[in-house]
């Protein structure tokens, strides 16, 4: 900025803070009484809370002020806490909800130059020659030497001042907050895992878009007290080698917010306490989520994924393609497939795996799954470089092999096989004669009434009807159609008197009377006789 400004100008923008609300590893409290690992949270504590309160006031009373005055106000209120790292952890969540600036009428590293400058000339030891420095430069900047001093070092964090404090908290939502975020936080060095939900098929969902390896465990009727449902999500990383890598933990930590929407759950973690193996166990009593949504990922795994679906939904099967159906048992596991495939002419459901790339565990894992797998149709699109097409084939269905991508046609070919028998089936279920209600009944409509498709409808006769096109007519509708049409009306008005009848196939039904349509350039048609 050039010289000249007033003394209010800013000279950087507001700082920026790191998004989420995990509290640092430093902030963590918990206990180890009984070799467990217990997080000590606020809960229902009403001196906690008022503490909450008064944390917030104090960003509240110090906007405007430089951060140092902050935080010499929160280093007072940590002495009369009974626990400093409460009120640091408050404020740690705070800090996010604050927008810090640098206030001087000269940018700081400009004034620092043109004062170094002067100093160098002048060749500062004595206070007198400082002062002098500072009035060179202020000449050189055309401001006061005063405004040159307070601007010289403006942008050092302490000097910082708290523009704006708009929080999204009141006290109770804080602890909230903070509860999440201390659960959030012991999980940073977690190595395993295990959670029963109310919401399994949300969770699953969270642990696949998060790129966490995991697996459904049925759970035994004797320990079905310890938490919802029969089954229980078991989290890990890739492999267990890299499952104690920090950058998993942190995953960890962004599930317990999916976790945590569920009405009720329970999660059991590992945790490597400095070297020491530990147990932590969380319910929805612990922590919950303060009005915000649970992960937010894209809708599929992979790019793999994403696009065969939008390839497959674009093109008409007589399938329809579902995301993450119901899980599947195997063993003493449960697996949810990536999709499945709804005929829609019968009850009958095929499921569909996506098989990418992973580590060799994670294969033969996956291979261990399928060997185990109730007794369903299941295709699985196996990537090529993988080298398991023919261990896959003798599991499932089928091995759909692919490169990059899974082509559409592939799969249409596969569930080819399924229609071709659902079709005969159909057929044979049906008499070879159908007599449907009705004047006027569509194939499509007579196939929808009996759960079948058009193909297994055109193979049967109808001895109370015409074939008129691709709807079934009683003759003596076609008489009376027969008696109102005649040659020479116009195409609107015949069109009409179809209408009337439920007929909105025109060009067959005039064929059948022994018309065709004669048309008068860009005008309308006029019935003519054939």
């Amino acid at each position: 900025m050039g010289a000249g400004h007033g003394p209010d100008e800013l000279t950087a923008v507001a700082s920026d803070h790191p998004p989420g609300a995990v509290l640092t590893k430093d902030l963590l409290r918990v206990s180890r009484a009984g070799g467990g690992y217990h997080p000590q949270f606020v809960g229902d504590d009403s001196e906690a809370r008022d503490l909450a309160a008064r944390v917030i006031g104090v960003y509240q009373g110090h906007v405007d002020e430089e951060r140092a005055a902050l935080e010499e106000a929160l280093t007072d209120l940590e002495r009369d806490a009974s626990d400093f790292k409460l009120v640091r952890g408050f404020a740690k969540l705070l800090e996010r909800e604050a927008t810090f600036e640098t206030r001087a009428a000269v940018e700081p590293r400009r004034a620092r130059e043109a004062v170094f400058a002067a100093a160098e000339d002048i060749g500062v030891v004595t206070e007198s020659e400082r002062e002098a420095a500072l009035q060179r430069a202020a000449d050189g900047l055309g401001v006061s030497p005063g405004t040159v001093a307070n601007s010289l070092y403006a942008d050092l964090e302490d000097r910082q001042v708290l523009a704006t404090f708009d929080p999204r908290y009141d006290p109770d939502s804080l602890v909230e907050q903070y509860d999440l975020s201390l659960a959030q936080t012991a999980l940073f060095d977690a190595i395993e895992v295990r959670v029963r939900s109310a919401e399994p098929k949300a969770l699953v969902s969270a642990v696949k878009r998060l790129r966490l390896m995991y697996e459904v465990r049925r759970v035994p009727a004797a320990g079905r007290d310890a938490g919802p449902g029969d089954r229980e999500v078991v989290v890990t990383g890739p492999s267990a080698p890299f499952s104690r890598s920090r950058r998993y933990g942190t995953r960890f930590a962004r599930l317990l917010r999916t976790v945590a929407a569920a009405p009720t759950w329970r999660l059991e973690a590992t945790v490597d306490d400095r070297g020491t193996e530990r147990t932590l166990v969380l319910t929805d009593g612990d922590v919950s989520v303060p009005g915000t949504e649970p992960v937010v990922e894209p809708t599929y795994d992979s790019g793999v994924e994403r696009d065969f679906a939008t390839r497959f939904a674009a093109l008409d099967f007589d399938w329809d393609l579902v995301r993450e159906p119901e899980p599947l048992a195997a063993g003493a596991h449960v697996v949810i497939p990536d999709f499945a495939f709804d005929y829609r002419h019968a009850d009958f459901r095929v499921f569909f795996e996506i098989m990418g790339f992973w580590t060799p565990e994670y294969v033969e894992k996956k291979l261990s799954r399928l060997a185990d797998l109730e007794d369903v149709a299941m295709l699985v699109a196996v990537d090529e470089s993988l080298g398991v097409g023919e261990a896959v084939a003798e599991l499932t269905d089928g091995a759909i092999p692919y490169r990059g991508s899974v082509r559409v046609k592939d799969v249409a070919d596969a569930l080819r096989r399924y229609e071709d028998d659902l079709v005969r089936e159909a057929a044979a279920d049906l008499p070879a004669e159908l007599a449907p209600e009705g004047d006027v009944v569509t194939f499509e409509t007579l196939a929808a009434r009996h759960g079948v498709s058009e193909e297994v409808i055109e193979g049967k006769s109808f001895p109370d009807h015409e074939r008129v096109g691709r709807t079934l007519v009683r003759p003596a509708v076609l008489g009376e159609l027969a008696e109102r049409i005649d040659a020479g009306l116009a195409l609107d008005e015949a069109e009409a008197v179809l209408d009337e009848y439920g007929l909105d196939d025109a060009s067959a039904v005039l064929s059948r009377l022994g018309y065709r349509v004669e048309w008068e350039g860009l005008g309308g048609g006029t019935v003519r006789e054939k």
